[in-house]
């Protein structure tokens, strides 16, 4: 039976829009086209402008929008937020035991889904009017408010029924990662070659046409404006420094009681928990940065030293060029700085940044491991339930975890500190797509190798299938 939480889903779950499973074998190359479609459907959408809603109106959480893989003023305004928002909700209070579910109960399953996207919809809901009156779209009539608030409402629907699209098995992997690593590709791509402000077209032009110096253009020390050369290595630098860790493991030997003499390996990673914890910082940080930045539009925007709330939440400036920047508060020591310049010239807010994106990585690896069920006993349960244990020990739970403890929670706290100082150091030299981007772009990347290999092999070698899971 379901929990009592879950049940009250039941009735709402009936009406929901849904995608079907497939009832037969889909094959590889129409996953692949399923796939493809749903990424052209998401970059479209990524590109058409949201009604009544200035071309100059510019959305300042650089962060959110790359963990969200939303775009600024079009219909991807809000991205994915509102689907990664409540399935981490949801996520935590059915990890922590506050609400009853259990995953192996095909009615609890499908109650988890529907209660998702129930907090998905009305995340939109509350997302979207945070939007409009914050007057961050700037000022709009009361016609087209209405307009942008559906048109938010149903591209929200949308993204979630492609999500469930993609991950009911009509594609490959999952639409969330699908469009967080199209909007990372994007943002790389567009710093380097954009016309007007890219580093090899619109920067470099600036530079030869003596508009901007060749420091400028090398390190980014005079304009924000423009990507930087050292972002542009920095990049590949990261590139390169993720996928190495994402290597880096640790291997305990294994054998299995039913075959004897037969041996493996259980392999721990160094990034044990990927790269979620990241994700959640992250999430956190943009999460302060946009409810500070929504109190003081809607208090007026209050000049800076206003009031002391405003001190310590956020106090922000309009640039002339219609940017909103802040300049104090949690808001600002949340928020990374750019390039070096700006390190250079705020080190202690470098200092807290990294400090702080450090400290919570670390914390919430260690919340996942048990919330996500890679905890030592669960996953030497795990070992157990699969026939595998520790050559020279007995066939017993608790030697598994007691070897699991050694390596575990010491491995997961590492790698959560890695992840931090390396999105963090991204940031700081500018790298494109920022260092959270690249993080979640390369493991995303990764994941989908190993499933295309999955794929590949499961077509030429049917007898595969059963090894897989299918």
């Amino acid at each position: 039976m379901p929990g009592r939480f879950l049940s009250i889903f039941k009735p709402i779950g009936r009406v929901l829009p849904e995608i079907k499973k497939p009832e037969r074998k889909v094959s590889f190359n129409e996953k692949i086209f399923w796939t493809g479609l749903v990424l052209i459907i998401y970059l479209v959408m990524a590109q058409i402008p949201l009604y009544g809603v200035s071309a100059s109106a510019e959305s300042q959480f650089s962060s959110l929008r790359v963990i969200f893989a939303s775009n600024s003023g079009t219909l991807m305004q809000l991205g994915i937020g509102p689907i990664v928002t409540a399935g981490l909700i949801l996520q935590l209070l059915a990890g922590s035991s506050i609400i009853e579910c259990d995953m192996s109960n095909a009615e609890d399953r499908g109650l988890f889904t529907s209660a998702s996207k129930v907090f998905t919809i009305a995340l939109t809901g509350i997302q979207a009017a945070a939007y409009l009156l914050s007057g961050m779209f700037g000022s709009i009539t009361g016609t087209a408010t209405l307009v942008i608030f559906l048109e938010l409402i149903f591209t929200g629907i949308i993204v979630m029924l492609m999500d469930e699209l993609v991950q009911k098995g009509w594609g490959l992997g999952s639409g969330i990662s699908l469009f967080i690593m199209a909007g990372v590709a994007q943002s790389v791509v567009w710093d380097t070659f954009s016309p007007t402000t890219g580093l090899f077209v619109g920067s470099l032009s600036a530079w030869l046409g003596h508009t901007q110096t060749f420091l400028a253009w090398a390190f980014g020390t005079i304009s924000d404006v423009y990507p930087s050369l050292l972002g542009f290595f920095a990049t590949i630098a990261a590139f390169l420094v993720v996928i190495y860790l994402n290597g880096v493991r640790i291997e305990l030997p294994m054998s299995y009681a039913g075959y004897k003499g037969f041996r493996s390996r259980y392999p721990i990673k160094l990034l044990y928990v990927s790269n979620l914890p990241v994700i959640f910082a992250s999430a956190l940080f943009a999460n302060v940065y946009f409810f500070a930045q929504l109190l003081w539009g809607t208090q007026g925007r209050p000049a800076p030293g206003h009031s002391l709330l405003f001190s310590f939440i956020g106090s922000f400036n309009v640039t002339s060029s219609g940017t909103v920047q802040p300049v104090s508060g949690l808001a600002y020591l949340l928020t990374a700085p750019a390039n070096i310049e700006q390190v250079a010239a705020a080190p202690i807010r470098a200092a807290v940044y990294l400090g702080a994106l450090v400290a919570f990585c670390a914390v919430f690896s260690l919340i996942w491991l048990e919330v996500g069920g890679l905890g030592p006993s669960k996953v030497a349960k795990q070992l157990m339930d699969s026939g595998m244990q520790i050559p020279g020990y007995r066939r017993s739970g608790r030697p598994i975890e007691a070897v699991l403890k050694r390596y575990i929670p010491v491995v997961t706290v590492l790698g959560g500190i890695i992840v931090g100082c390396i999105a963090a150091s991204a940031d700081f030299f500018g790298c494109f797509g920022t260092g959270t981007g690249i993080l979640l772009s390369v493991g995303i990347i990764y994941q989908y190798y190993e499933l295309l290999m999955q794929e590949r092999a499961a077509e030429m070698y049917p007898a595969f299938r059963r090894l897989l899971g299918e």
